[in-house]
């Protein structure tokens, strides 16, 4: 009887190991679901880089999203709306005169770059899920008020990752 249970035994571990391998396949990455938002949605002539995502510091305060978008094309655009994937909500906002409020919307004019970083525009992510994790990646979606769509991918960062590098310079002498 001993032969039969290893058989049997063995049959069941194959048959689980078979059961597994049908599961669905992984999720695709943010690279992945980027450059297939970017397809036939996206805006000709319009082209997003440089995406970052910087987790706040404190847990339930917002997160700042930075970027660069450019028109290449012949007519202005008009970016009309944005989305971060793990966000419950985002928002456009621009700093002037030391003072941040939102803004509804932003014309890019033909050849022109427009920079979302401090101190300028920006985006503002509320209600941020566990998930965005500091090394990982997320997805940033322009919508622009045609109804085009531009997607990419955000580097998720805390704040202060900018500064690494920098952390021995002009201390020389100082203790670590």
């Amino acid at each position: 009887m001993k032969p039969f249970s290893t058989f049997a035994f063995l049959c069941t571990a194959a048959a689980f190991a078979t059961l597994a391998g049908c599961q669905q396949a992984a999720a695709p990455s943010p690279e992945e679901t980027a450059s297939e938002a970017a397809g036939p949605d996206a805006r000709p002539g319009i082209a997003a880089s440089d995406g970052r995502l910087v987790l706040p510091v404190v847990a339930g305060r917002p997160a700042a999203i930075y970027f660069s978008v450019r028109n290449d094309g012949a007519a202005a655009a008009t970016l009309a709306g944005v989305h971060v994937a793990g966000a419950g909500k985002a928002e456009m906002h621009k700093t002037e005169g030391g003072t941040m409020s939102p803004v509804d919307s932003v014309e890019i004019a033909p050849g022109t770059t427009i920079d979302f970083a401090p101190g300028g525009y920006h985006v503002m992510g509320f209600d941020l899920s566990d998930s965005l994790k500091t090394g990982e990646t997320t997805e940033l979606t322009l919508t622009f008020s045609d109804g085009d769509k531009v997607s990419m991918p955000l580097r998720i960062e805390k704040m202060g990752d900018d500064m690494r590098g920098h952390d021995d310079h002009g201390m020389e002498g100082m203790a670590h």
